[in-house]
Protein backbone atom coordinates (compact mmCIF):
# COMPACT_ATOMS: atom_id res chain seq x y z
CA UNK A 1 0.00 0.00 0.00
CA UNK A 2 1.41 3.37 -1.04
CA UNK A 3 2.37 5.73 1.73
CA UNK A 4 0.44 8.99 1.91
CA UNK A 5 2.74 11.95 1.25
CA UNK A 6 2.61 14.66 3.89
CA UNK A 7 3.51 18.18 2.82
CA UNK A 8 3.73 21.55 4.50
CA UNK A 9 1.81 24.45 2.94
CA UNK A 10 2.22 28.19 3.53
CA UNK A 11 -1.06 29.65 4.80
CA UNK A 12 -0.17 33.02 3.25
CA UNK A 13 0.68 32.18 -0.37
CA UNK A 14 0.06 28.42 -0.77
CA UNK A 15 3.70 27.40 -1.43
CA UNK A 16 4.35 23.81 -0.36
CA UNK A 17 7.40 21.74 0.56
CA UNK A 18 8.03 18.21 1.76
CA UNK A 19 9.78 19.35 4.95
CA UNK A 20 8.78 21.90 7.56
CA UNK A 21 10.66 25.19 7.41
CA UNK A 22 10.36 28.24 9.61
CA UNK A 23 10.21 30.71 6.73
CA UNK A 24 8.32 30.42 3.45
CA UNK A 25 10.71 30.49 0.51
CA UNK A 26 8.16 32.24 -1.75
CA UNK A 27 6.54 35.03 0.31
CA UNK A 28 9.24 35.01 3.04
CA UNK A 29 6.67 34.98 5.86
CA UNK A 30 7.71 33.45 9.19
CA UNK A 31 5.75 30.74 11.02
CA UNK A 32 3.14 30.19 8.28
CA UNK A 33 3.98 26.60 7.29
CA UNK A 34 1.23 24.18 8.35
CA UNK A 35 0.97 20.44 7.81
CA UNK A 36 -1.24 19.29 4.95
CA UNK A 37 -2.08 15.60 4.86
CA UNK A 38 -4.15 14.89 1.73
CA UNK A 39 -6.81 12.23 1.67
CA UNK A 40 -5.86 9.00 -0.11
CA UNK A 41 -6.76 8.96 -3.78
CA UNK A 42 -9.37 6.51 -5.01
CA UNK A 43 -10.58 5.58 -8.47
CA UNK A 44 -13.96 7.17 -9.22
CA UNK A 45 -16.72 4.86 -10.43
CA UNK A 46 -19.51 5.72 -12.81
CA UNK A 47 -22.85 6.32 -11.09
CA UNK A 48 -26.35 6.99 -12.35
CA UNK A 49 -26.96 10.77 -12.62
CA UNK A 50 -29.45 12.27 -10.18
CA UNK A 51 -31.01 14.32 -13.00
CA UNK A 52 -30.60 14.02 -16.77
CA UNK A 53 -28.67 16.62 -18.74
CA UNK A 54 -30.96 18.96 -20.73
CA UNK A 55 -30.30 21.52 -23.48
CA UNK A 56 -29.19 24.85 -22.04
CA UNK A 57 -32.12 26.60 -23.74
CA UNK A 58 -34.54 24.55 -21.63
CA UNK A 59 -32.92 25.36 -18.27
CA UNK A 60 -35.25 27.52 -16.17
CA UNK A 61 -33.86 30.66 -14.53
CA UNK A 62 -36.74 31.28 -12.12
CA UNK A 63 -34.83 29.50 -9.35
CA UNK A 64 -32.01 32.07 -9.62
CA UNK A 65 -34.12 35.20 -9.19
CA UNK A 66 -32.29 37.85 -7.18
CA UNK A 67 -33.56 39.21 -3.90
CA UNK A 68 -32.59 42.51 -2.31
CA UNK A 69 -30.37 42.63 0.76
CA UNK A 70 -32.18 45.73 2.01
CA UNK A 71 -28.94 47.72 1.61
CA UNK A 72 -28.84 49.49 -1.74
CA UNK A 73 -25.09 50.00 -1.86
CA UNK A 74 -24.43 46.29 -1.30
CA UNK A 75 -27.03 45.42 -3.95
CA UNK A 76 -25.10 47.66 -6.37
CA UNK A 77 -21.87 45.74 -5.75
CA UNK A 78 -23.52 42.31 -6.00
CA UNK A 79 -25.21 43.19 -9.29
CA UNK A 80 -28.77 43.61 -8.02
CA UNK A 81 -29.02 41.46 -4.90
CA UNK A 82 -28.54 37.94 -3.58
CA UNK A 83 -28.77 34.93 -5.87
CA UNK A 84 -30.17 31.76 -4.21
CA UNK A 85 -27.37 29.31 -3.51
CA UNK A 86 -24.63 31.95 -3.89
CA UNK A 87 -21.66 31.92 -1.51
CA UNK A 88 -20.31 35.43 -0.86
CA UNK A 89 -17.02 36.13 0.91
CA UNK A 90 -16.58 39.57 2.50
CA UNK A 91 -12.95 40.19 3.49
CA UNK A 92 -11.34 43.15 5.20
CA UNK A 93 -9.02 44.35 7.93
CA UNK A 94 -9.97 44.04 11.62
CA UNK A 95 -12.31 46.79 12.78
CA UNK A 96 -13.30 47.93 9.29
CA UNK A 97 -16.98 46.98 9.89
CA UNK A 98 -17.47 43.56 8.25
CA UNK A 99 -19.48 42.02 11.10
CA UNK A 100 -21.49 45.21 11.58
CA UNK A 101 -22.48 45.34 7.90
CA UNK A 102 -23.48 41.67 7.67
CA UNK A 103 -25.43 41.83 10.95
CA UNK A 104 -27.36 44.78 9.54
CA UNK A 105 -27.95 42.90 6.27
CA UNK A 106 -29.18 39.83 8.17
CA UNK A 107 -31.66 41.97 10.14
CA UNK A 108 -32.86 43.74 7.00
CA UNK A 109 -33.52 40.48 5.13
CA UNK A 110 -35.31 38.93 8.12
CA UNK A 111 -37.64 41.96 8.19
CA UNK A 112 -38.21 42.04 4.42
CA UNK A 113 -38.94 38.32 3.96
CA UNK A 114 -40.40 37.63 7.43
CA UNK A 115 -38.39 34.40 7.31
CA UNK A 116 -35.67 33.23 9.70
CA UNK A 117 -32.08 34.28 9.03
CA UNK A 118 -29.30 32.38 10.81
CA UNK A 119 -26.22 34.26 12.05
CA UNK A 120 -23.35 32.02 13.18
CA UNK A 121 -20.62 33.66 15.27
CA UNK A 122 -17.39 31.76 15.67
CA UNK A 123 -15.56 34.63 17.36
CA UNK A 124 -18.07 36.13 19.81
CA UNK A 125 -20.76 34.82 22.10
CA UNK A 126 -24.43 35.28 21.26
CA UNK A 127 -24.77 37.90 24.01
CA UNK A 128 -21.94 39.96 22.53
CA UNK A 129 -23.59 39.85 19.10
CA UNK A 130 -26.86 40.87 20.74
CA UNK A 131 -25.21 43.94 22.25
CA UNK A 132 -23.94 45.00 18.83
CA UNK A 133 -27.37 44.40 17.30
CA UNK A 134 -28.94 46.69 19.92
CA UNK A 135 -26.38 49.40 19.22
CA UNK A 136 -26.94 49.41 15.44
CA UNK A 137 -30.71 48.78 15.54
CA UNK A 138 -30.55 45.28 14.05
CA UNK A 139 -32.90 43.49 16.44
CA UNK A 140 -35.48 41.30 14.71
CA UNK A 141 -37.45 38.31 16.03
CA UNK A 142 -36.67 36.44 12.80
CA UNK A 143 -32.91 36.83 13.23
CA UNK A 144 -31.51 33.73 14.93
CA UNK A 145 -28.09 33.76 16.61
CA UNK A 146 -25.79 30.87 17.47
CA UNK A 147 -22.20 30.84 18.70
CA UNK A 148 -20.70 27.75 17.08
CA UNK A 149 -17.30 26.75 15.73
CA UNK A 150 -18.06 23.24 14.42
CA UNK A 151 -19.16 22.71 10.83
CA UNK A 152 -21.39 19.72 11.61
CA UNK A 153 -23.21 21.66 14.32
CA UNK A 154 -23.77 24.57 11.93
CA UNK A 155 -25.31 22.20 9.38
CA UNK A 156 -27.57 20.89 12.18
CA UNK A 157 -28.68 24.48 12.95
CA UNK A 158 -29.54 24.96 9.27
CA UNK A 159 -31.56 21.74 9.21
CA UNK A 160 -33.60 22.77 12.26
CA UNK A 161 -34.04 26.50 11.60
CA UNK A 162 -34.46 26.28 7.78
CA UNK A 163 -33.24 29.87 7.30
CA UNK A 164 -33.58 31.98 4.17
CA UNK A 165 -29.95 33.11 4.53
CA UNK A 166 -26.88 32.01 6.48
CA UNK A 167 -24.13 34.33 7.78
CA UNK A 168 -20.88 32.80 9.11
CA UNK A 169 -18.51 35.08 11.03
CA UNK A 170 -15.84 34.05 10.25
CA UNK A 171 -14.83 31.17 7.99
CA UNK A 172 -11.33 31.02 9.53
CA UNK A 173 -12.76 30.21 12.99
CA UNK A 174 -14.89 27.22 11.93
CA UNK A 175 -13.53 23.67 12.19
CA UNK A 176 -14.34 20.39 10.46
CA UNK A 177 -13.63 17.65 13.03
CA UNK A 178 -13.05 15.09 10.26
CA UNK A 179 -9.99 17.04 9.06
CA UNK A 180 -6.71 17.35 10.92
CA UNK A 181 -5.28 20.74 11.80
CA UNK A 182 -6.20 23.84 13.74
CA UNK A 183 -8.93 26.29 12.76
CA UNK A 184 -7.70 28.74 10.15
CA UNK A 185 -5.16 26.32 8.69
CA UNK A 186 -5.02 25.52 5.00
CA UNK A 187 -6.72 22.13 5.29
CA UNK A 188 -9.42 23.37 7.66
CA UNK A 189 -10.32 26.46 5.64
CA UNK A 190 -10.50 24.41 2.45
CA UNK A 191 -12.71 21.73 4.02
CA UNK A 192 -15.01 24.19 5.82
CA UNK A 193 -15.51 26.32 2.72
CA UNK A 194 -16.20 23.26 0.55
CA UNK A 195 -18.77 22.06 3.11
CA UNK A 196 -20.54 25.43 3.22
CA UNK A 197 -20.54 25.67 -0.58
CA UNK A 198 -22.13 22.20 -0.81
CA UNK A 199 -24.70 23.23 1.81
CA UNK A 200 -25.55 26.40 -0.14
CA UNK A 201 -25.93 24.64 -3.49
CA UNK A 202 -27.91 21.67 -2.16
CA UNK A 203 -30.43 23.82 -0.27
CA UNK A 204 -30.44 26.86 -2.61
CA UNK A 205 -29.38 28.90 0.41
CA UNK A 206 -27.43 32.16 0.09
CA UNK A 207 -24.40 32.09 2.40
CA UNK A 208 -22.38 35.14 3.46
CA UNK A 209 -18.92 34.50 4.88
CA UNK A 210 -16.66 36.89 6.77
CA UNK A 211 -12.99 36.47 5.85
CA UNK A 212 -9.83 37.62 7.60
CA UNK A 213 -6.94 39.24 5.74
CA UNK A 214 -3.20 39.06 6.21
CA UNK A 215 -0.93 42.00 7.01
CA UNK A 216 -0.45 42.72 3.29
CA UNK A 217 -4.22 42.87 2.67
CA UNK A 218 -4.71 39.51 0.92
CA UNK A 219 -7.35 37.04 2.10
CA UNK A 220 -6.02 34.67 4.75
CA UNK A 221 -5.99 30.97 3.94
CA UNK A 222 -5.39 29.02 0.75
CA UNK A 223 -5.92 30.61 -2.62
CA UNK A 224 -8.51 27.96 -3.38
CA UNK A 225 -10.85 29.75 -0.95
CA UNK A 226 -11.44 32.49 -3.52
CA UNK A 227 -12.02 29.91 -6.26
CA UNK A 228 -14.62 27.97 -4.26
CA UNK A 229 -16.92 30.90 -3.50
CA UNK A 230 -19.08 32.71 -6.06
CA UNK A 231 -18.45 36.31 -5.02
CA UNK A 232 -15.43 37.88 -3.31
CA UNK A 233 -15.90 41.38 -1.90
CA UNK A 234 -13.14 43.51 -0.40
CA UNK A 235 -14.09 45.88 2.43
CA UNK A 236 -11.68 48.83 2.51
CA UNK A 237 -11.39 51.89 4.66
CA UNK A 238 -8.93 54.11 6.46
CA UNK A 239 -9.01 53.61 10.22
CA UNK A 240 -9.02 57.39 10.70
CA UNK A 241 -11.84 58.05 8.21
CA UNK A 242 -15.57 57.36 8.34
CA UNK A 243 -15.67 56.22 4.72
CA UNK A 244 -15.84 52.51 3.93
CA UNK A 245 -15.92 51.01 0.42
CA UNK A 246 -16.98 47.56 -0.75
CA UNK A 247 -15.53 46.31 -4.06
CA UNK A 248 -16.33 43.04 -5.84
CA UNK A 249 -13.04 41.53 -7.01
CA UNK A 250 -14.81 38.38 -8.22
CA UNK A 251 -18.49 38.07 -9.14
CA UNK A 252 -20.02 35.18 -11.05
CA UNK A 253 -23.41 36.89 -11.17
CA UNK A 254 -22.62 40.53 -11.86
CA UNK A 255 -20.00 43.21 -12.56
CA UNK A 256 -16.64 43.52 -10.85
CA UNK A 257 -16.23 47.26 -11.37
CA UNK A 258 -18.92 48.56 -9.00
CA UNK A 259 -18.20 50.20 -5.65
CA UNK A 260 -20.49 50.58 -2.65
CA UNK A 261 -19.90 53.46 -0.22
CA UNK A 262 -20.70 53.34 3.49
CA UNK A 263 -20.17 55.59 6.49
CA UNK A 264 -19.12 54.05 9.81
CA UNK A 265 -20.80 55.91 12.67
CA UNK A 266 -21.24 55.30 16.40
CA UNK A 267 -24.59 53.52 15.99
CA UNK A 268 -23.66 51.30 13.05
CA UNK A 269 -22.89 51.65 9.39
CA UNK A 270 -24.91 53.72 6.95
CA UNK A 271 -24.94 53.50 3.17
CA UNK A 272 -23.83 56.58 1.23
CA UNK A 273 -25.57 56.87 -2.14
CA UNK A 274 -23.93 60.33 -2.49
CA UNK A 275 -20.57 60.46 -0.67
CA UNK A 276 -19.46 63.75 -2.24
CA UNK A 277 -19.90 65.67 1.01
CA UNK A 278 -17.05 63.72 2.61
CA UNK A 279 -14.53 64.67 -0.09
CA UNK A 280 -15.24 68.34 -0.78
CA UNK A 281 -14.69 71.32 1.48
CA UNK A 282 -16.90 74.40 1.59
CA UNK A 283 -16.92 75.75 -1.97
CA UNK A 284 -18.44 79.09 -0.94
CA UNK A 285 -14.95 80.42 -0.22
CA UNK A 286 -11.97 80.08 -2.52
CA UNK A 287 -8.54 79.30 -1.08
CA UNK A 288 -5.19 79.16 -2.92
CA UNK A 289 -3.78 75.70 -3.46
CA UNK A 290 -7.02 73.75 -4.01
CA UNK A 291 -8.42 72.09 -7.12
CA UNK A 292 -11.21 69.53 -7.59
CA UNK A 293 -11.16 66.53 -9.91
CA UNK A 294 -13.39 63.50 -10.50
CA UNK A 295 -11.96 59.99 -10.14
CA UNK A 296 -13.54 56.69 -11.15
CA UNK A 297 -13.94 53.96 -8.53
CA UNK A 298 -14.97 51.10 -10.81
CA UNK A 299 -17.82 52.66 -12.76
CA UNK A 300 -18.65 55.18 -10.05
CA UNK A 301 -17.46 58.79 -10.38
CA UNK A 302 -16.15 60.23 -7.11
CA UNK A 303 -15.22 63.87 -6.45
CA UNK A 304 -11.79 64.49 -4.92
CA UNK A 305 -10.37 67.80 -3.74
CA UNK A 306 -6.59 68.06 -3.95
CA UNK A 307 -4.94 70.59 -1.64
CA UNK A 308 -1.35 71.79 -1.93
CA UNK A 309 0.93 73.96 0.15
CA UNK A 310 4.36 75.31 -0.79
CA UNK A 311 6.36 77.10 1.92
CA UNK A 312 9.95 78.14 2.52
CA UNK A 313 11.78 75.32 4.30
CA UNK A 314 13.41 75.60 7.69
CA UNK A 315 15.88 72.90 6.67
CA UNK A 316 16.25 70.57 3.66
CA UNK A 317 13.16 70.74 1.38
CA UNK A 318 10.52 68.08 2.10
CA UNK A 319 7.92 66.37 -0.12
CA UNK A 320 4.94 65.09 1.90
CA UNK A 321 1.83 63.49 0.39
CA UNK A 322 -1.39 61.97 1.76
CA UNK A 323 -4.06 60.25 -0.33
CA UNK A 324 -2.17 60.81 -3.60
CA UNK A 325 0.50 58.85 -5.45
CA UNK A 326 3.80 60.31 -4.26
CA UNK A 327 5.65 59.28 -7.43
CA UNK A 328 3.11 61.02 -9.68
CA UNK A 329 3.26 64.15 -7.51
CA UNK A 330 7.07 64.13 -7.86
CA UNK A 331 6.73 63.96 -11.65
CA UNK A 332 4.17 66.78 -11.63
CA UNK A 333 6.54 68.94 -9.57
CA UNK A 334 9.32 68.22 -12.07
CA UNK A 335 7.07 69.18 -15.02
CA UNK A 336 6.04 72.48 -13.38
CA UNK A 337 9.63 73.32 -12.64
CA UNK A 338 11.02 72.33 -16.04
CA UNK A 339 8.24 73.40 -18.43
CA UNK A 340 6.80 76.43 -16.62
CA UNK A 341 9.78 77.63 -14.61
CA UNK A 342 7.87 77.43 -11.31
CA UNK A 343 10.38 77.61 -8.46
CA UNK A 344 9.64 74.53 -6.35
CA UNK A 345 13.16 73.25 -5.79
CA UNK A 346 13.71 75.29 -2.63
CA UNK A 347 10.27 74.87 -1.02
CA UNK A 348 8.58 72.39 1.27
CA UNK A 349 5.72 70.84 -0.71
CA UNK A 350 2.66 69.23 0.87
CA UNK A 351 -0.06 67.61 -1.28
CA UNK A 352 -3.12 65.94 0.23
CA UNK A 353 -6.74 64.98 -0.33
CA UNK A 354 -9.50 65.55 2.22
CA UNK A 355 -11.96 63.14 3.77
CA UNK A 356 -9.71 60.10 3.36
CA UNK A 357 -10.20 60.02 -0.42
CA UNK A 358 -7.59 58.40 -2.68
CA UNK A 359 -6.41 60.07 -5.88
CA UNK A 360 -3.93 57.62 -7.36
CA UNK A 361 -5.07 57.40 -10.99
CA UNK A 362 -3.31 59.43 -13.74
CA UNK A 363 -6.45 61.52 -14.42
CA UNK A 364 -5.74 63.53 -11.25
CA UNK A 365 -2.37 64.84 -12.51
CA UNK A 366 -3.80 68.06 -13.94
CA UNK A 367 -5.67 68.91 -10.73
CA UNK A 368 -2.49 68.34 -8.70
CA UNK A 369 -0.50 70.58 -11.06
CA UNK A 370 -3.06 73.40 -10.86
CA UNK A 371 -3.29 73.17 -7.06
CA UNK A 372 0.51 73.42 -6.83
CA UNK A 373 0.64 76.37 -9.23
CA UNK A 374 -2.14 78.06 -7.28
CA UNK A 375 -0.30 77.51 -3.99
CA UNK A 376 2.97 78.96 -5.34
CA UNK A 377 1.23 82.00 -6.86
CA UNK A 378 -0.96 82.39 -3.74
CA UNK A 379 -3.95 82.89 -6.04
CA UNK A 380 -7.16 80.83 -5.79
CA UNK A 381 -8.84 79.22 -8.78
CA UNK A 382 -12.20 80.58 -9.79
CA UNK A 383 -15.12 78.76 -8.13
CA UNK A 384 -16.88 76.00 -10.08
CA UNK A 385 -13.77 74.69 -11.89
CA UNK A 386 -12.63 71.08 -12.11
CA UNK A 387 -9.56 69.68 -13.88
CA UNK A 388 -9.40 66.31 -15.67
CA UNK A 389 -6.34 64.99 -17.46
CA UNK A 390 -3.09 63.07 -17.27
CA UNK A 391 0.14 65.08 -17.42
CA UNK A 392 3.04 63.65 -19.42
CA UNK A 393 6.69 64.49 -18.74
CA UNK A 394 6.64 66.71 -21.82
CA UNK A 395 3.95 68.85 -20.18
CA UNK A 396 1.27 67.52 -22.54
CA UNK A 397 -2.22 66.92 -21.12
CA UNK A 398 -3.23 63.43 -22.27
CA UNK A 399 -6.77 61.97 -22.70
CA UNK A 400 -8.40 59.88 -19.97
CA UNK A 401 -11.17 57.27 -19.88
CA UNK A 402 -14.74 57.84 -18.67
CA UNK A 403 -14.71 61.56 -19.39
CA UNK A 404 -18.46 61.82 -19.98
CA UNK A 405 -19.24 60.09 -16.67
CA UNK A 406 -16.92 62.46 -14.85
CA UNK A 407 -18.44 65.54 -16.49
CA UNK A 408 -21.96 64.34 -15.67
CA UNK A 409 -21.07 63.94 -12.00
CA UNK A 410 -19.39 67.37 -11.98
CA UNK A 411 -22.56 69.01 -13.30
CA UNK A 412 -24.65 67.22 -10.68
CA UNK A 413 -22.37 68.61 -7.96
CA UNK A 414 -22.72 72.16 -9.28
CA UNK A 415 -19.46 72.66 -11.19
CA UNK A 416 -19.73 74.82 -14.29
CA UNK A 417 -16.34 74.69 -16.03
CA UNK A 418 -14.02 71.78 -16.77
CA UNK A 419 -10.45 71.74 -18.08
CA UNK A 420 -10.10 68.66 -20.28
CA UNK A 421 -7.41 67.37 -22.70
CA UNK A 422 -7.44 69.04 -26.12
CA UNK A 423 -8.70 66.97 -29.03
CA UNK A 424 -11.12 64.93 -26.91
CA UNK A 425 -14.46 64.21 -28.58
CA UNK A 426 -16.96 64.27 -25.75
CA UNK A 427 -20.65 65.08 -25.32
CA UNK A 428 -20.82 68.09 -23.01
CA UNK A 429 -23.72 67.97 -20.53
CA UNK A 430 -26.02 70.95 -20.11
CA UNK A 431 -24.75 73.52 -17.67
CA UNK A 432 -21.07 72.69 -18.25
CA UNK A 433 -18.48 74.72 -20.17
CA UNK A 434 -15.32 72.93 -21.27
CA UNK A 435 -11.89 74.43 -21.85
CA UNK A 436 -9.66 72.09 -23.90
CA UNK A 437 -5.98 72.49 -22.96
CA UNK A 438 -3.05 70.99 -24.83
CA UNK A 439 -0.44 71.29 -22.07
CA UNK A 440 0.05 72.36 -18.47
CA UNK A 441 1.11 75.87 -19.44
CA UNK A 442 -2.19 76.45 -21.26
CA UNK A 443 -4.12 75.06 -18.29
CA UNK A 444 -2.37 77.39 -15.84
CA UNK A 445 -3.00 80.41 -18.09
CA UNK A 446 -6.68 79.41 -18.34
CA UNK A 447 -7.35 79.53 -14.60
CA UNK A 448 -4.61 81.72 -13.07
CA UNK A 449 -3.81 85.35 -14.01
CA UNK A 450 -0.04 84.83 -14.04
Amino acid sequence: MAKTRTSFVCSECGWDTSKWVGRCAQCEAWGTMVENRPAPTTTAKALAPTSPAVPITEVKTTASKRSSTGVGELDRVLGGGLVPGAVILLAGEPGVGKSTLLLDVAAQISRINSEPVLYISGEESASQVRLRAERIGALSPSLHLAAEADLSTIIGHVESARPSMLVVDSVQTIMDTSVDGAAGGVSQVRAVTAGLVHLAKSKNLPVLLVGHVTKDGSIAGPRVLEHLVDVVCQFDGDRHSRLRMVRAIKNRYGPTDEVGCFELVDDGINELPDPSGLFLSDRARTVPGTCVTITLEGRRPMPVEIQSLAVAPAGPPRRTTSGVDSSRVAMTVAVLQSRLGVDLDRKDIFVSTIGGARASEPSTDLAAALSLASAVADLPLAPGIIALGEVALTGEVRPIVGLEQRLGEAVRLGFTKALIPAGTDVKVPNGMTIAPVADVAAAVKEVLPL
